[in-house]
């Protein structure tokens, strides 16, 4: 029996009300075939004929396409199809057109698309499960897909034809039953999503049919949309797009759309799909590794374009640097995404070479890094600088050459076609030293140094190459590499400051907020502030450090390796944080340990000038922070041996709340030649330039200049650098304040050094007994006050005061009172000790 009847048409009704009267003469079947075909029928019954067919009806229908049925209680007219539709349905063109048929399970079957129609990039339906209005269809409730009525006759009923690359895009195997409902995209009076713009990535159907040929952007963007106007179109769509006789896969890579077709007040905007129009501007791009060739539009970007469609700048991951990758993009890839035509007018030439330089830690091989993963380009050639020496004679050279063979090969055959080549060089100072500074006869440094100038912009000038160089040393660099032409941008990645520490504090505790193992008590705005001159990879440390604290909690009690019963309540908290801040100290940061030494005591206000020093030390310290004028302060701290310049020095030093803060001391340079300890001076005041507000104690010039009063003897070379970076100023929006220590303020200006400093502040020793009983009260040598006064007396008995031989640093006489401390008569001793000073 012929499975698939077609209802007949234009018949007389006949007299009776058998459940198999037959129609009148049927229209022509669609589907009819010679033999015993499933499709094959003429004058189709009415009855159990059309409805023993899957798909089938007819009957019932008051329409031209099915005659009316005999009786009202006609048992099988245009029941039981799969596909059917019922019977009763007034003007419905085919059975099951009014809502759409189905499989038997109430899906539709996937079949492959017939050969005809496989570049109409639509879905093929048959025409009598759906409306002839239905243009859209709504699949599985993701991908809306434009409707294209089988002409081919090959569709059976129940099914939907797709072609093999839209069934790879929509992840469906043919025989796979999906959902269908029509998508009207004018529903609820809506103007609709139009595509103001498109861009498409283009490669080779297959291997076998890439050619040399290039191919005009403009002319591909006209017959595209010719062939594809009102289609519906999605971010991440693949189809075939046949131009001039040769197949090309397309994908979707990005839409800006437009409401209502583009009318006045519609703002274009990102979206993921929208209808093609005649007016659509559709971009053309290389897909990654293709060998196609683009002409590219005179009016829009190159073909071959180099930043991603899909990159979002959000999806980076790098906190606290906006700003300079703002710059980077500014500089060395803005020429890059505009229309070649124009970039000809200006006559320029696209930059070759960035260079990253700043401190450790802060984000220069993470922003390489993620600057290869947004471009459009070949994948990255990543090389450790020192990777490319070799013991060999040649061999370092031929490494560098062979890092260009790929771009000069492409580039003598595609020229301007060709791909953007990277080549990421980490720890540049390795291998790009000043030439002639290093030492032995082999020049090996020199060479690849000359070898690298010649092929960044040599006699053959490559455009299609990008080197970025990463550094801590950027004084170790040849000049010659820096120069326009080469590495000319020169980017100086910072410590962060505080909206990038919150930035970079939300990026590394991203998982845990996620996965809720941090506490809701952690304020990353206050950690923020806590972390100052913290790098990135620092405070990546510090979110280690505050887990480790929460990991520790959970050890099992008795065990180094046992993991506690309680392990799934873990969390990390606030107390945890604070922990790790008091464990991980940043390498820019103040020298806690350092300054604690030196003020071990404390500072004892044993007299009103000691206010005074540590309030006029406070006040230069705020003209440092506020002032405009003055970004560079020095001042002098000078008096007697053992007055307390050091420590005075470093308490207005820490009073500061700066978050750099470094001590220079002669300790620390013991063993030093002269250009070692130039070099380490050199570092600290560096080091100061990359922090916003700093301050830098120097203590004890005339040890740090090794000046001895016989001969007299010092070190000129350390002396005159001394001098010229106390008036060097710091960098712009940098703030440095200097507060130097001598005991011998007289040698300062018989040197001509004394000049560089803007302030000097006194440091007078003790020479009252009053000071020394204020002193002898705050370190409580007596058990009683009868026992201080009868010591006070002793000291006015022997009249140092009123000779004006009382002349004592602080430092001083603490030392004999902590000697005194251990004799039986403390108050003898320390007279005695005194008087003999």
């Amino acid at each position: 029996m012929a499975g698939f009847l077609r209802g007949g048409g234009g018949g007389a009704p006949p007299a009776d009300r058998s459940p198999y009267s037959r129609g009148g003469t049927g229209a022509p079947n669609p589907y009819a075939s010679a033999g015993n075909a499933p499709y094959a029928s003429s004058n189709s019954m009415a009855g159990a004929g059309a409805g023993a067919g899957a798909g089938a009806g007819g009957a019932g229908f008051r329409s031209a396409y099915g005659a009316q049925p005999a009786a009202a209680h006609a048992a099988y007219s245009g029941a039981g199809g799969a596909g059917g539709g019922s019977a009763g349905y007034e003007k419905a063109a085919y059975g099951g057109g009014a809502g759409g048929g189905g499989a038997a399970n109430g899906g539709f079957t996937v079949a492959p698309c017939p050969p005809a129609l496989t570049l109409a990039n639509c879905i093929i339906t048959c025409a009598q499960d759906w409306s002839p209005n239905t243009q859209y269809l709504l699949v599985n409730q993701n991908y809306v897909l434009t409707v294209l009525p089988d002409t081919t006759r090959s569709i059976m009923p129940g099914s939907l034809g797709m072609g093999s690359i839209m069934r790879a895009w929509l992840g469906l195997s043919a025989g796979a039953v999906v959902q269908a409902t029509p998508y009207d995209p004018h529903a609820n009076n809506a103007p609709g999503t139009f595509v103001a713009s498109m861009d498409i990535e283009l490669n080779w159907l297959s291997a076998a049919q890439a050619t040399n040929d290039t191919f005009d952007s403009d002319k591909m963007q006209e017959a595209f949309c010719q062939a594809f106007n009102n289609q519906i179109f999605t971010i991440g769509q693949r189809l075939v797009f046949e131009f001039r006789g040769t197949n090309l896969h397309a994908s979707v890579r990005g839409i800006t759309a437009i409401e209502g077709g583009g009318g006045k007040g519609a703002p274009p905007a990102r979206s993921d799909k929208g209808i093609l129009m005649n007016q659509t501007e559709v971009t053309f791009l290389k897909e990654g590794g293709s060998t196609i060739k683009i002409k590219g539009s005179k009016n829009r970007a190159a073909p071959n374009a180099i930043l991603r469609p899909d990159f979002k700048f959000e999806d980076m991951g790098i906190g606290g640097l906006d700003t300079e990758f703002s710059n980077i993009f500014r500089r060395a890839f803005a020429s890059r995404i505009f229309p070649p035509s124009l970039v000809d007018k200006l006559g320029i030439q696209h930059v070759k070479g960035i260079l990253l330089f700043g401190p450790p830690g802060t984000g220069k091989t993470l922003m390489a890094r993620q600057i290869g993963k947004m471009l459009n380009a070949k994948e990255p050639k990543i090389v450790n600088g020192p990777e490319i020496l070799n013991k060999y004679v040649g061999a370092s050279e031929e490494n560098i050459r062979k890092l260009f063979a790929d771009a000069e090969k492409e580039y003598k055959a595609r020229g301007d076609e060709s791909d953007l080549h990277i080549i990421i060089f980490d720890e540049l100072d390795a291998i790009c030293k000043q030439r002639g500074s290093t030492g032995g006869g082999t020049g090996v440094g020199d060479s690849v140094v000359n070898q690298l100038l010649s092929k960044m912009d040599g006699v053959d000038q490559l455009n299609n190459i990008l080197i970025i160089g990463m550094t801590n040393r950027l004084d170790m660099i040849d000049e010659a590499l820096l120069r326009p032409g080469r590495l000319e941008v020169h980017m100086e990645i910072n410590l962060p400051d505080e909206p990038g520490r919150r930035q970079i504090i939300s990026i590394q505790t991203a998982k845990m907020r996620a996965n809720k193992v941090m506490d809701a008590d952690v304020n990353m705005d206050e950690l923020a502030s806590l972390t100052k001159n913290f790098s990135g990879a620092e405070i990546a440390g510090l979110v280690k450090s505050a887990t480790s604290f929460a990991f520790n909690r959970h050890v099992k009690v008795g065990t180094v390796a046992g993991v506690g019963e309680d392990v799934e309540k873990m969390r990390v908290n606030w107390g945890d944080f604070l922990n790790a801040l008091n464990e991980v100290t940043p390498a820019f940061g103040v020298s806690e340990e350092e300054l604690a030494q030196v003020v071990q005591n404390g500072v004892m206000k044993f007299a009103p000038h000691i206010d005074g020093i540590l309030r006029d030390g406070s006040l230069r310290v705020e003209q440092v922070r506020t002032s405009t004028r003055t970004p560079l302060v020095t001042v002098l701290l000078h008096g007697p041996p053992s007055s307390g310049k050091t420590a005075l020095a470093a308490t207005i030093a820490t009073m500061s709340g700066f978050p750099f803060i470094k001590l220079i001391s002669p300790e620390n340079m013991v063993g030093m030649n002269e250009a070692s300890k130039i070099a380490y001076i050199n570092k600290v005041f560096n080091d100061s330039y990359k922090s916003p507000m700093s301050i830098i104690v120097v203590d004890a010039i005339e040890k740090i200049v090794e000046w001895v009063p016989i001969g007299p003897r010092f070190s000129n070379p350390v002396l005159q650098a001394l001098s010229v970076l106390l008036g060097k100023r710091p960098p712009k929006d940098r703030r440095l304040l200097i507060l130097a220590t001598t005991s011998n303020k007289a040698m300062l200006q018989d040197m001509d050094v004394a000049d560089a400093f803007l302030a000097d502040i006194r440091i007078p020793s003790i020479s009252s007994i009053a000071s020394i009983e204020h002193v002898l009260r705050e370190v409580e040598l007596f058990n009683s006050e009868e026992e201080l006064a009868r010591c006070v007396q002793y000291l006015q008995s022997t009249g140092l005061e009123e000779s004006g031989r009382l002349q004592i640093g602080i430092k001083k006489l603490l030392s004999e009172i902590e000697m005194a401390r251990l004799d039986q008569d403390p108050a003898d001793k320390l007279v005695a000790a005194l008087t003999a000073l």
